[in-house]
């Protein structure tokens, strides 16, 4: 077991007040807090010595694992080398090094723009398409359009087109023009699906309706998550996304993927556009793009989009927008030898080799106590419980408080449980998931 470093006792936990804690139940977790102080590979250790399965990668993003050597070194490196180089009207290598080895990820795709995370990559993402339209003579063109249970940040451009209805309704009216297409979650004729669900596809036709009320003259972008991530896992029916592409080409709309969960390797391919063959304009990624160990998310631009706003006179600013951090040289060191251990150890095949058997394994929970629905594709799944009478949330709570007890770390959202383990995982991992899951279901009341 690992050496702990600045453990927290009973008497020193009065020291947790000061941080507003994000998405938490503030309250609770001071009242009974659950502390990591160490990581390694596929577990956390927590400050009382326990060892803790890691089955969300941290928040989506340790994909590669936790505390990789080759990552750690790379920053260390970069830390002692150069600390931080400013972004606008200056340059260092890492961050070109590190454009030209993720467009080669994509082909068809030819230019990234640096954020910080990926709240920022969406709202990068909406102003470089506005932006885009203007550049072509189409500056009407400012409306977007989200869907239903989207999550796409916490910037006021991504809970806009966002379609959470927590994380928008104390915000006021947010960004005005936007529009929002049916989520296609659907138990009825979806639950227990395997894979990509057979019913559903026509729901993207719901845009066609929108693009009558607004005029596609007026419509810059659609954004949507190829599988719905932090709303609980909700996977794209058969042609769902094919049919969303083909409309907006029909009327000249950009389609964005929000790929900040799907990128890197989660459901077996290097992003979710490569997996299902579907290609957009633009496409947001963070998390996995640094393994989780340094703040950075990344706009992708297909090709022609660049080449849009290269206009004017040559010592003139095409794109009036950035940030302090953008292509930060700690961050870009931490991209490139992510993307190394991503190369060298073959983790998104890996991801895909797995993914049959963590599908059996996602599916042997039904039946169990409270299970309304399992659903996964790749490495990632969603396990539906059924809530408590006028107690939304509870049962899946009480579930992740038990499961941590046991070991086993989870995300809940709703009454919906979500797995995304990191790509490194061993098949006795997931069975120790798995079973340590079903035991926890068993005994919930």
């Amino acid at each position: 077991m690992q050496e702990l470093t600045h453990p927290i006792s009973a008497s020193t936990r009065t020291d947790l007040e000061a941080f507003w804690m994000p998405f938490t139940a503030n309250r609770q977790f001071k009242a009974n807090p659950r502390i990591f102080v160490s990581a390694k590979d596929m577990h956390y250790t927590t400050d009382d010595g326990r060892q803790v399965l890691d089955g969300t990668a941290g928040l989506w993003c340790v994909n590669a694992g936790h505390c990789r050597p080759q990552i750690v070194e790379a920053i260390q490196k970069q830390v002692a080398t150069l600390d931080y180089a400013p972004a606008f009207q200056m340059g260092h290598p890492g961050a070109f090094e590190l454009a030209d080895r993720l467009v080669k990820l994509l082909p068809g795709f030819d230019h990234v723009f640096f954020t910080n995370s990926g709240s920022e990559a969406v709202d990068s993402a909406m102003k470089i398409a506005i932006a885009y339209h203007r550049a072509c003579g189409q500056g009407m063109r400012q409306r977007f359009i989200g869907r239903e249970r989207g999550y796409h940040g916490v910037g006021f451009g991504g809970i806009s087109v966002g379609g959470i209805g927590s994380n928008r309704k104390f915000f006021g009216s947010l960004l005005t023009g936007v529009d929002h297409l049916p989520h296609t979650h659907n138990l009825e004729h979806n639950a227990f699906s395997r894979g990509q669900p057979e019913w559903g596809a026509p729901l993207a036709d719901e845009l066609e309706r929108i693009v009558a009320l607004h005029d596609a003259s007026n419509i810059a972008a659609v954004i949507v998550e190829p599988v719905a991530g932090s709303t609980g896992v909700l996977i794209p029916p058969k042609g769902y996304l094919e049919r969303l592409r083909k409309i907006c080409d029909k009327y000249g709309i950009l389609l964005i993927f929000d790929e900040v969960i799907t990128g890197f390797g989660r459901l077996g391919a290097s992003f979710a556009a490569e997996y299902f063959g579907v290609m957009p304009d633009l496409i947001t990624v963070a998390k996995g793009i640094t393994n989780g160990t340094v703040p950075m998310g990344a706009v992708f631009a297909r090709q022609g989009i660049y080449e849009a706003f290269m206009q004017g006179a040559e010592n003139a600013i095409e794109l009036f927008h950035g940030y302090t951090y953008s292509g930060h040289p700690v961050a870009c060191a931490a991209g490139l030898a992510t993307l190394d251990v991503y190369q060298q150890e073959g983790l998104f095949q890996r991801a895909r080799d797995l993914s049959e058997y963590w599908e059996n394994a996602v599916h042997s929970l039904k039946g169990l106590p409270h299970v309304i629905d399992t659903r996964s594709l790749g490495l990632v799944a969603g396990i539906e419980l059924e809530s408590i009478s006028g107690k939304p949330t509870a049962r899946a709570f009480e579930c992740f408080l038990r499961c941590y007890q046991r070991g086993l770390l989870i995300r809940t959202t709703g009454d919906i449980i979500a797995l995304s383990p990191p790509l490194m995982l061993e098949k006795h991992h997931i069975d120790q998931m798995f079973g340590l899951l079903a035991d926890v279901l068993r005994d919930l009341p």
